[in-house]
């Protein structure tokens, strides 16, 4: 459909097609990257005392007590910390902030495909660099000559969807090879395994690290991300932000994620579980002939060489469990699989050994 009505850019977008989140009983769901595990329960008692007064005011505009707690976290200064409705949004602004300059942003071919969505939302060229064999990013191939312009670069790391993360020499590597361009660093699922840049954020005014609550701390539903760099940086997006909506995070969303932070051991124990999850599943994915790349997630990204991805996430749906399968060049053949809980996984697990068993 078009309209006459539309502004000239909405004809041309390709919006981001988000997982799909059905109504339906008893389903096994492992699409869309969510914690299992619900929220701890100091989170919860934390909500519920919230619910009962102050919602007729607006919120802090500035989540104060929120940036404060997350600062405190990380080691780092208030001003160091913008918080957003999602990361999503908190990679819109970021996007707005420091990319749009009429220059390409460079980012790796196969990576998290919202990116690609702000490009054309905010008419920034795209400079892809290919994965090598494995899937697998190398930082030396995120080098370009030093007279070549570009807006800046975007790594999610662990990336999307491989799981595959890089380690923390590798980000600072690429920090140095691009000190006069904003390095953005989306580390979604870093709790899982990867190695977080945080600690580089005082010695690198060009880094931006973005993190989400949406996974390792069970708040999906809340809607919060957070954006972590020097304060020249922050300032900016704070600019983005106030010039867009002044008041992004709500009473809950603020009061629950300070209490998911506050919550330190619940979150590590939720953490553990979906790292042993994961290891488990992954083993006996490969006993059933399965190629799984190596997760610091939770998910895995997984293949069989005799059996088609698209036919596979179709079978296991008629069989109730959800997986996310791209219809994207050269991971075609993948099935992207959120860990779930033990009886979860060995749900899908069942699944899959019976759609093997059937003929090809």
């Amino acid at each position: 459909m078009t309209s006459s009505f539309w502004s000239p850019v909405v004809g041309t977008l390709k919006p981001y097609v988000p997982g799909e989140q059905p109504r339906v009983a008893n389903l096994v769901k492992l699409n869309t990257n969510e914690n299992p595990y619900p929220p701890s329960p100091w989170v919860l008692k934390t909500l519920e005392a919230a619910l009962r007064t102050g919602l007729e005011r607006y919120p802090d505009p500035e989540s104060t007590e929120l940036r404060r707690t997350i600062a405190a976290h990380h080691g780092l200064q208030l001003g160091e910390v913008f918080v957003g409705n999602g990361s999503d949004e908190v990679l819109a602004h970021a996007f707005q902030a420091f990319f749009q300059q009429g220059l390409p942003l460079l980012m790796p071919d196969i990576t998290y495909s919202f990116y690609a969505v702000y490009c054309g939302l905010y008419g920034i060229p795209a400079k892809t660099v290919p994965l090598r064999e494995g899937l697998r990013l190398q930082v030396a191939d995120l080098q370009v000559p030093s007279a070549e312009a570009l807006a800046g670069v975007v790594v999610a790391n662990p990336n999307a969807p491989t799981g595959i993360g890089l380690p923390l020499s590798d980000i600072e590597q690429l920090l140095r090879q691009h000190p006069n361009r904003v390095v953005l660093v989306d580390e979604a699922y870093v709790d899982f395994g990867g190695q977080s840049a945080v600690p580089l954020i005082e010695h690198y005014p060009n880094l931006l690290v973005v993190h989400t609550l949406s996974k390792s701390r069970s708040l999906a539903g809340l809607r919060v991300g957070v954006a972590m760099g020097q304060r020249h940086l922050v300032e900016a997006l704070e600019r983005i932000k106030n010039s867009f909506n002044s008041y992004p995070l709500d009473k809950l969303a603020q009061v629950g994620a300070q209490a998911a932070y506050e919550d330190q051991a619940y979150f590590d124990r939720c953490r553990q579980a979906v790292i042993h999850s994961r290891e488990g599943l992954s083993l006996q994915l490969e006993d059933l002939g399965f190629e799984v790349l190596p997760s610091q997630t939770n998910f895995i990204f997984a293949r069989h060489p005799q059996r088609d991805a698209a036919a596979l996430a179709a079978g296991l749906r008629e069989r109730a469990v959800l997986v996310r399968h791209f219809r994207l060049p050269r991971i075609e053949q993948f099935l992207r699989i959120s860990v779930g809980t033990p009886d979860q996984c060995q749900a899908l697990v069942d699944a899959v050994r019976e759609l093997l068993a059937l003929p090809i």
